[in-house]
């Protein structure tokens, strides 16, 4: 085996680890919304969502675009003495912005919280704020893991942080609710919980590390680390904050906007609980997207190398088609059954209209999130940061546009033109970049062929089973029934004529996450066919 292919396996077997660990904890991020919401209704949500866009902001930013732009600093040194002055620049860096948020985050708590309509965020706000300071160091951490390309540490403390948080999360509001705390108090407990969860990432990463950096520093250039530092980890985390960054023009907005509507406070935070419902539903289904953005991106950056850069055309195709074809299933499919879902998972079927708005959002993220991955990897970042700063300003605008007009539901509209014009953008500058034709006509047919025979199957049988067949079932438990069901009917149907019509290579399949069972069973399809 050659040096390049050892250096290729170890690269994407530490790929497949993060892979795995990042879906665990996305999982993990997402879930838990459901037994909170649970725990604490709408209003409760509501506190909860209103607060968390602050602090989900910074962990994404240092704990992914930090670290990866460490990673490419640390990989870039010449010398342990090297390393060991970047690593020391990095963290002072970032501990003089924590520090700064920090203080912002605390002093400025009661402006931003009358900014957002409800003077008693304040405790969630001050409370959040803590978090930030434990940034640095699992900035740092992490980076200096994935520099030398040891990815168990950086997988088993991601899960870790985030299984810490839930549980927190999750038995503290438990606690705080029984104990008959205000919802403002159990929102608290949630904020500390994030802190405790990013604290145990550190101490995991503190345990498997080892200073290797050893022996007298060398001196650096501070201001160009300090530049590189902000804009690859700006750049590189841009893409994952653009959801966090929507949900704060909400925070700013949404709740306002209702009030001068003539909604009473309590009606409005319960509206916007609500809406906020969308937000681990659309987390959930970009999975898909995400995952191929962790999965396929190493692929496409191995293979570029080779053939004058054609090589990784193939691998551009393919993330495109998958994006393209798991993101409008997820899309499609959860609109179709998005009242069932949402009494399922949330009690009510309350605000299900936007909410099948608000779960279009899974179709255009699915798109944004690899085309951005893969610009990035062919070093195109500034159009795609403007692009998205460009959707981020049409939903700010159509907020206060469209909110006045038909309340949550304009939001949730907001979201998709927002979301929309960043798409389009990344499409057409994509195909300036690789000028390919990234899917033929044919595979479009299919994907809608499929969507309307899914739809023809699944309409029918949620309609009968809610008005017939499961009458005698209470609320809740016929909803439980009805969602399951069609989502599996659905899916099935949606599969099995994707697969029939071989749109999708089993060679394809195969280099997908677990997609060795898909390649199979479409094999097996069309071989019969063939009988």
């Amino acid at each position: 085996m050659t040096s390049v292919d050892w250096n290729m396996k170890t690269f994407m077997k530490g790929a497949s680890i993060l892979t795995i660990s990042a879906i665990i904890v996305k999982l993990l991020g997402a879930v838990y919304r459901v037994p909170f919401q649970n725990l604490v209704g709408d209003k409760g949500f509501y506190i909860y969502q209103q607060v968390y866009p602050f602090i989900g902001i910074f962990i994404v930013w240092t704990s992914y675009g930090f670290a990866v732009a460490v990673s490419k600093l640390l990989a870039g040194s010449t010398s342990r003495g090297e390393a060991k002055a970047m690593m020391r620049v990095a963290f002072t860096y970032l501990l003089v912005l924590s520090v700064m948020f920090f203080v912002i985050l605390t002093v400025f708590a009661p402006h931003f919280a009358r900014a957002m309509g409800d003077p008693e965020l304040v405790i969630l706000l001050r409370a959040g704020a803590y978090i930030v300071l434990v940034m640095p160091a699992l900035a740092v951490l992490k980076g200096s893991f994935q520099s030398e390309g040891r990815m168990v540490p950086v997988a088993v403390s991601g899960v870790g942080e985030q299984a810490s948080r839930v549980a927190v999360i999750l038995v503290g509001t438990w606690i705080a609710v029984q104990a008959g705390a205000s919802l403002y108090a159990a929102g608290e407990v949630a904020m500390w919980g994030a802190v405790v969860g990013e604290s145990a990432g550190v101490v995991i990463l503190a345990l498997y590390f080892r200073n290797t950096f050893k022996g007298p520093l060398e001196k650096v250039d501070t201001w160009r680390i300090v530049k590189e530092l902000t804009i690859v980890s700006l750049s590189i985390s841009a893409s994952s904050l653009i959801l966090l960054l929507f949900q704060l023009v909400d925070s700013f907005t949404v709740y306002n906007i209702l009030l001068t509507n003539g909604f009473s406070s309590d009606v409005a935070m319960e509206m916007k609980g609500v809406y906020d419902r969308g937000q681990p539903l659309v987390q959930m289904g970009i999975l898909v997207a995400s995952t191929l953005a962790l999965a396929i991106v190493p692929l496409i950056a191995y293979h570029s190398t080779k053939e004058a850069g054609q090589g990784a055309l193939p691998f551009i195709r393919l993330t495109f088609r998958t994006a393209f074809l798991f993101g409008w299933a997820a899309a499609a499919g959860l609109a179709l059954v998005l009242p069932y879902v949402n009494e399922m998972l949330f009690e009510t079927r309350a605000g299900s209209v936007s909410l099948i708005i608000f779960s279009l959002q899974i179709f255009w993220l699915s798109l944004i999130l690899p085309l951005t991955a893969i610009l990035q990897g062919a070093g195109k970042v500034k159009i795609p940061t403007l692009l998205l700063v460009g959707g981020l300003i049409v939903k700010m605008i159509a907020n206060q546009l469209l909110v006045p007009i038909w309340n949550v539901m304009g939001a949730a509209i907001a979201g998709n033109i927002g979301f929309a014009v960043i798409t389009l953008g990344l499409v057409v500058y994509f195909k300036k970049v690789y000028p390919i034709q990234l899917a033929p006509s044919r595979f479009y047919g299919w994907v809608m062929a499929a969507t309307t025979l899914m739809i023809a199957v699944t309409l029918p049988w949620m309609v009968m089973a809610d008005g017939v067949l499961l009458e005698g079932m209470g609320s809740r438990a016929r909803s439980t029934v009805i969602a399951l069901t069609a989502v599996t009917l659905g899916a099935s149907v949606f599969l099995l004529v994707i697969m029939k019509s071989r749109i999708m290579a089993e060679k394809e399949w195969y280099l997908l996450p677990f997609g060795k069972r898909l390649a199979t069973l479409q094999l097996r399809l069309n071989q019969r066919k063939g009988d």
